[in-house]
């Protein structure tokens, strides 16, 4: 596809990469929605299993189709994915399970590599990726991996969009059970060191979605989050207690102590390398308790509300609502904090 601004065909046909993930789901219900065909290449045996098959996590939409393989393997998605078939376009919401180096550069990287390499053979001429707002300040192995394919997608002459949202919903919902339970508010320092837009599942689906046919967001990286003003750790908490009709309890975590954990694991991993990963996680725990997910200003270092774009209407407060009345489920997976 040119990178022209000529007509955009409706209805295209897309092939999705992991789908079975929370935003992946959203991202297949707004390709279908907006009235594109969707074949979704997950993790299972190779065989090209077309039929709409349950996920791994509910049914898949009506008319997707599902074709198994290993997305690590270019052969695989060559011929159980692609299978000789047209395809307009490739949409990813793949990424590494924990962050952990090993896995990060398997997934983040490699696998979104070779899957570009297989792509560009197959004639696909645009690819929309979900990476992260985080990445804009790379300390951590996941966001090196991250940004080595942002540049490497770039450079391929595809007609890309780089989406890089703010935070999740599911991330920032880890102490609701705590709360519920009588448990205090658990704050990095003073619970006002970071803030966030985060942005709902849905309204994230969506605005990947929209990017295949919306020419103002070609051949951009774009950072997104949700509405409303940005919320601290500390606000975070208050609103649930209010929701609980509960006294607020917090207990302060000083960011010093995350240090020494890191320290110690970083000596530890000098001789083992399941703690080498957990060390790593650490450090991962402590960005996201010190840095805002927020779009980053170059000049002065600081994060910036005001330059941080919004979509949707979702808002995250009430997500927590709908979780406190069974309306809504917390899938935080393996990256899990708390």
């Amino acid at each position: 596809m040119s990178k022209s601004a000529a007509a955009v065909p409706p209805g295209r046909r897309v092939m999705v990469l992991g789908g079975t993930g929370t935003i992946g789901r959203a991202t297949v219900r707004a390709l279908v929605d907006q009235g594109h065909e969707v074949v979704c290449f997950v993790r299972g045996k190779p065989g090209g299993e077309t039929a709409p098959a349950q996920s791994a996590r509910g049914d898949w939409p009506a008319g997707v189709s599902v074709r198994h393989g290993d997305i690590t393997d270019p052969l695989s998605f060559a011929r159980d994915g692609i299978c000789g078939e047209k395809f307009d376009a490739l949409v990813t919401c793949l990424a590494s399970r924990t962050g952990a180096p090993k896995d990060a550069w398997a997934i983040d990287y490699q696998a979104h590599s070779k899957a570009l390499k297989v792509a560009t053979e197959a004639g696909i001429g645009q690819m929309v990726l979900l990476s992260a707002i985080c990445v804009q300040k790379p300390v951590l192995e996941f966001q090196k991996a991250k940004l080595a394919f942002e540049a490497e997608l770039i450079a391929s002459g595809l007609t890309y969009s780089v989406v890089r949202p703010t935070a999740f919903f599911k991330s920032l919902s880890g102490q609701i059970d705590r709360v519920r339970n009588g448990k205090p508010f658990l704050l990095f320092g003073d619970g006002q060191l970071t803030a966030c837009t985060p942005i709902s599942d849905r309204d994230l689906g969506e605005f990947i979605a929209a990017c295949l046919e919306d020419q103002s967001r070609w051949n951009r990286i774009l950072p997104i989050g949700g509405p409303g003003p940005a919320i601290t750790p500390g606000e975070q908490g208050e609103y649930l207690f209010a929701l609980l009709d509960l006294k607020p309890k917090f207990k302060h975590v000083p960011v010093a102590m995350m240090d020494i954990i890191i320290n110690v694991l970083d000596a530890a991993g000098l001789f083992s390398a399941k703690l080498k990963d957990k060390a790593e996680l650490a450090r991962i725990g402590r960005y996201y308790a010190t840095e805002s997910m927020l779009v980053l200003d170059p000049e002065t270092g600081r994060y910036d509300r005001d330059a941080t774009p919004s979509f949707g209407s979702d808002t995250l407060f009430d997500y927590y609502e709908q979780v406190l009345r069974g309306e809504a489920s917390v899938e935080r997976g393996d990256h899990a904090v708390f």
